[in-house]
């Protein structure tokens, strides 16, 4: 058995999947084996012969639309050979086709073929639970039809928050009323699909839920989605809802937007309501959600933001680029970004990062500090609840003194101003996250701390953030992050359709 296409089988391969692109019945015919013994199977069942085949293809109104990723044959002699090709979806996720292809007298033909698509919607390491729908629209307005994932921290009238903990869940009251940001979704027309797992307490950027599992990353296998909004961003990318609704305290909606290839958008802070969100660090909480597009990702945004202001739109000429914040990422990353933002013609511009790691510790440590008062007198006497990286960061938390709190707060203060005054009125393109998703065997603190560096500036600053799927030359995703001043979050929504990149 040997590795290259025989003549005329790529061809043939090419064909079949324009006519199945185009819904070519008849090409379609023509490239399968005719005869009874011709094989096509998938989950719902085994079409045997060409005749089921051909009339199951004529039913059926077309193909979900897709790209080949990868192709991988394996020729048994001149005249066959396997095809292997991995596919995406244009609604999200992936699948696999397996063909057997045979030379015939009329040319290259298909004997045999399997079809893998996406999982069914219901997967535990993405849903907490789920219906159909959970919640519906109680508005026609401009997200009529789409579908909404929400992350276990925020209310939805008639279900209990989560926050990724059992016991927290266990113990929660019903709530009686929405969030007011699931409250507007459904205002304007979109239905709630179903609530979305989360990291505990979202003190995670991992998204390895200790007591439910690692939601799936279509876009990396055997990777992990990244937290803490991993079941929303996972439920976009796999095309189980078009709306990811999530949360960014230090980096929860751009890690997995980057690591699951779709667009994020972190919200300038306090500009969308936060009512009916468990919190966090509440100096730092933002609303943020997922797209597959970025046309809809600024559709939300038209729901969930304050009106525009006077503030104009940014132009290529706005966005630069800091050799030193790319400096912080693997190099994969960095150069996919960085190319990335020299093509769009991206300014470079020196800063001096040499207070970062003084800035990284006054996150860190204020964070702690929030989530420790608005979770400690609950898990005081039940850390043995959590995960054991989750419970390791409260434990570090529970331990802040009011004294350091305070001087990290002094500090954060500073450097907010300090930030604010680099990013100025331009947009700022930087990594979303340090690398590309890691396996999920990997040592994830490194990667964590590695990825907070870059995550922490946003938050500190309370800034807007979007961002923009890239491929690296692996053809990995990761992220292309654009940050602005605060309230430019409509300006950065308007300017993601310029910035569509190649995301193969």
């Amino acid at each position: 058995m040997r590795a290259e296409a025989p003549a005329g089988l790529m061809d043939a391969f090419w064909g079949y999947e324009r006519a199945l692109m185009s819904n070519d019945v008849e090409a379609l015919d023509r490239l399968f084996a005719p005869g009874p013994d011709t094989l096509r199977g998938d989950a719902v069942g085994l079409l045997v012969g060409h005749d089921q085949i051909s009339a199951f293809r004529g039913s059926r109104g077309g193909a979900p639309q897709r790209t080949v990723v990868e192709t991988h044959v394996q020729t048994v002699d001149d005249d066959h050979a396997l095809v292997v090709a991995t596919t995406e979806l244009v609604r999200g996720g992936r699948g696999q086709q397996t063909q057997l292809w045979e030379r015939q007298e009329q040319g290259w033909v298909v004997t045999a073929a399997h079809v893998a698509v996406p999982p069914p919607a219901y997967d535990a390491r993405i849903w907490r639970t789920l219906g159909s729908p959970l919640a519906r629209a109680t508005g026609d307005g401009p997200l009529a039809g789409e579908s909404v994932a929400v992350k276990d921290l925020y209310a939805v009238a008639g279900q209990r928050v989560g926050a990724g903990n059992p016991a927290w869940e266990a113990a929660a009251a019903v709530e009686t009323t929405d969030a007011g940001a699931v409250a507007a979704l459904r205002a304007a027309g979109a239905e709630v699909t179903g609530i979305s797992r989360t990291d505990e307490f979202a003190y995670s950027l991992a998204g390895t839920n200790h007591h439910f599992g690692t939601p799936p990353n279509p876009k990396a296998p055997r990777r992990i989605s990244g937290g803490s909004s991993s079941g929303s961003a996972s439920a976009v990318a796999l095309g189980h809802v078009s709306i990811g609704l999530g949360t960014d305290t230090g980096g929860s909606i751009r890690v997995p937007a980057a690591y699951n290839g779709v667009w994020g958008i972190r919200t300038s802070h306090d500009a969308v309501d936060r009512t009916g969100l468990l919190p966090l660090a509440e100096s730092f909480d933002t609303v943020g959600w997922f797209a597959r597009t970025p046309d809809l990702l600024a559709a939300v945004g038209d729901v969930l933001l304050p009106p525009a202001g006077p503030r104009p739109v940014g132009t290529v000429g706005d966005l630069v680029v800091v050799p030193e914040l790319l400096a912080l990422a693997d190099p994969d990353v960095a150069s996919a970004v960085g190319e990335a933002a020299d093509a769009l013609g991206a300014t470079e511009e020196s800063w001096d990062l040499s207070a970062l790691p003084a800035w990284r510790a006054a996150f860190t440590t204020w964070q702690a500090w929030e989530a420790w008062k608005a979770h400690g007198p609950w898990l005081a006497g039940r850390l043995d609840t959590l995960g054991a990286d989750v419970r390791g960061r409260f434990e570090m938390a529970s331990r802040i003194t009011e004294p350091r709190a305070l001087e990290a707060s002094a500090d954060l203060l500073a450097a907010r101003q300090q930030i604010r005054s680099l990013v100025g009125d331009r947009f700022v393109a930087l990594p979303s996250a340090s690398s590309v998703a890691p396996l999920v065997d990997s040592d994830l603190d490194v990667v964590r701390e590695a990825t907070l560096q870059l995550t922490c500036l946003a938050g500190i600053a309370g800034l807007p953030a979007v961002n923009v799927p890239v491929t690296t030359a692996e053809g990995l995703p990761a992220g292309l992050c654009l940050v602005a001043a605060p309230g430019r979050d409509r300006d950065l929504l308007a300017f993601a359709p310029v910035v569509v990149l190649d995301r193969r």
